[in-house]
């Protein structure tokens, strides 16, 4: 699909650039919405306090009661990276705190599905808890937690996610995203949200003397900042700047060596240095490799991982993981072949044919990977995508991703409300969501999807667009410049990595790895070559031109020692000689 190049308005009118900053960078800052250098901090200090976040007074208490009361306490996660760091930083803390009646329950997705269901409390009954602690889930969960009460439980609940009209009745809920929840940041993944519940204990515990008394030494919470680095990443929750400083701090840690053995070990085996990991090695090595457990078989192989305690143990399991990964494409790529097939029967040729709302479904497609398959077609078509699997009993689940225009969320719920018979239940973000149909309901639901994304979008909205930074003056096409963008970051969702369009010579090029550009380019009336890669993108550009015009980004490329200045061209298309 061609794609609009679109750069920023600030690329032509920067404002007076603060004494110290780059001018460059700069640029790119007040691009993404920063006003004052201050914004740019990201120091620990600069994070928001956790007596601004609602609940957490009560989830803290009620953590305190079972620890001095020498309570089961059990951590009931979801099943994705950030489920499984969520889970792991629940239970490292604790024990870090001294509470060793701590252990994990993670809902197999095939078996029981997502968040603390009836099912899963049931399934519980072989821990015997005292107090289920929910991470990553459990806003929605008000048939779940009222199990767990009749069974005399109680529950907290941490959680991030979009609440309903009706709210569990938990003894605490944390949730920055609750109707009148005063937290300034609403990004918080579900791991940033269990991290400020332990802030919050770890003050409780030591106004109280409880260290002292037990004569353990005081945690420092900055040792798991680089899970909820990881977790915050993968989940791909918008970096707001206090995001941002828990990604830094994570990322400083991780690239000193004082992070979890898993996380090292899955950053080695995905072939990734852990001294200069960044934010995208987070979201595109680490992060995918965690979710396979989750995704192919469970996702306690993950949490395993991530709370081992050296490199011995961590390291088989990490490679089990990237195995798992490996398995994952493999099915991913034949489930996006058999959704292309279908797309092209249904509009040879001609993809604005298409339905605005695209609902795909295939009964041998894997459940697990339903989501990534969404994401892929989504971003081919550039249209909001729901992929469905069988789920057994005449169900279907389904995966969603929507684009920027449409609240995938808030459009699943008006499908409710016009047709209350296709949907079972449904929850998610603005651009991801997750939902059950019954599979008698799929024509129904696929015709009142589209009407409702037909309503809220426009065809210009169905257009992608790059959007980017601007060009880059010849003198500024160095490593330096990369690297300076590199520790400008952290980047990520809704503080997107830097994007640059020009137009280029291509002095030669040569595929490799059958569906990748390796390039030598010259910008426009120069004599300076530089090394490109463009991947995957032999399907899209089978011929490569004289001339391109390119969207890009600077890049390190470390070979055999030596690290040069690479582009990576994100997006290409030819220019007439």
């Amino acid at each position: 699909m061609r794609k609009q190049i679109v750069r920023y308005r600030s690329v032509e009118d920067t404002g007076p650039v603060p004494d110290g900053c780059d001018p460059l960078l700069w640029r790119i800052y007040r691009s993404r919405g920063v006003n004052q250098v201050g914004e740019l901090e990201r120091e620990l200090s600069a994070l928001i306090p956790p007596d601004a976040l609602d609940g957490l007074d009560d989830a803290v208490s009620e953590l305190l009661a079972a620890m001095e009361q020498g309570k089961r306490i059990l951590i009931v996660g979801d099943f994705d990276a950030d489920g499984a760091t969520s889970s792991a930083l629940a239970v490292l803390a604790l024990r870090a705190f001294g509470h060793s009646q701590v252990s994990f329950l993670v809902p197999n997705r095939f078996e029981f599905g997502y968040g603390l269901t009836p099912e899963i409390v049931e399934h519980a009954r072989r821990f015997e808890p005292d107090l289920i602690v929910t991470v990553d889930n459990g806003v929605s969960s008000v048939a779940g937690v009222a199990t767990a009460n009749a069974l005399g439980w109680d529950v907290v609940v941490t959680d991030h996610h979009l609440a309903r009209e009706e709210l569990p009745a938990a003894k605490a809920l944390v949730n920055p995203n609750l109707p009148g929840c005063g937290f300034a940041s609403k990004a918080l993944a579900g791991v940033g949200v269990i991290f400020y519940v332990m802030l919050g204990l770890r003050r409780r515990l030591r106004d109280i003397g409880w260290f002292e008394r037990r004569r353990i030494a005081e945690p420092n919470m900055a040792e798991f900042l680089d899970l909820v680095a990881l977790g915050t990443v993968a989940d791909v929750v918008p970096l707001d700047q206090n995001n941002r400083v828990l990604v830094h701090q994570g990322l400083m840690r991780i690239r000193a060596g004082r992070c979890r053995p898993g996380i090292t070990a899955l950053l080695r085996v995905a072939g990734r240095n852990p001294q200069r990991a960044q934010a995208v090695d987070m979201g595109f090595a680490v992060g995918p490799r965690l979710n396979a457990a989750g995704r192919i078989d469970d996702m306690s192989l993950g949490i395993a991982c991530l709370l081992a305690d050296d490199e011995a143990t961590a390291e088989p399991l990490a490679a089990e993981l990237d195995r798992l990964n490996r398995e994952r494409r493999q099915i991913e790529g034949e489930m996006k072949d058999q959704a292309e097939a279908l797309l092209e029967a249904w509009s040879p040729h001609d993809p604005d044919a298409l339905p605005w709302g695209l609902c795909l479904y295939q009964e041998d497609w894997h459940q697990g990977v339903i989501g990534i398959l969404a994401s892929r077609i989504k971003e081919r078509y550039h249209r909001p995508v729901i992929a469905f699997a069988k789920a057994g009993d005449g169900v279907l689940k389904g995966s969603a991703r929507s684009i920027p225009g449409l609240h995938i969320r808030d459009a699943l719920d008006e499908v409710a409300v016009r047709n209350p018979r296709v949907l079972q239940k449904f929850g998610g973000h603005a651009m991801a969501a997750g939902m059950t149909i019954d599979e008698e309901a799929f024509d129904a639901f696929t015709r009142t999807f589209d009407a409702v994304v037909r309503e809220h979008l426009a065809a210009d909205d169905l257009q992608a667009v790059i959007h980017s930074d601007g060009g880059v003056d010849e003198a500024a096409l160095n490593l330096e410049t990369a690297r300076a963008i590199i520790e400008g970051g952290p980047w990520g969702q809704g503080f997107p990595e830097p994007m640059f369009d020009d137009e280029f010579e291509v002095v030669s090029s040569r595929v490799v790895g059958e569906k990748h550009w390796k390039l030598v380019v010259s910008p426009m009336g120069s004599r300076q070559t530089i090394d490109a890669i463009a991947f995957n993108a032999v399907e899209t550009l089978p011929q490569m031109p004289a001339r391109v015009r390119a969207a890009y980004r600077l890049d390190e490329n470390e070979w055999q020692g030596r690290v040069s200045l690479q582009l990576r061209f994100e997006y290409l298309e030819g220019v007439a000689v």
